[in-house]
């Protein structure tokens, strides 16, 4: 649990003086969002290359 506090406060102190609360829940989420998918990734979870390809061009030829 301490690893996870002293990650979020170098987050925070990385980002400019004047941030607002709202960018900084913001930056929070979105690096949840970005840890749940590597999380995913590593657990075999993904969407093949190849596959992800396939639905695009379905959706680009629309």
């Amino acid at each position: 649990m301490a690893e996870i506090k002293q990650q979020v406060i170098k987050m925070i102190q990385s980002l400019p003086d004047e941030v607002s609360l709202d960018e900084i829940m913001a930056e929070l989420y979105f690096r949840l969002q970005v840890d749940a998918g590597l999380k995913e990734l590593n657990d075999g979870k993904g969407i093949p290359h190849e596959e992800v390809q396939k639905q695009m061009s379905k959706w680009l030829l629309r």
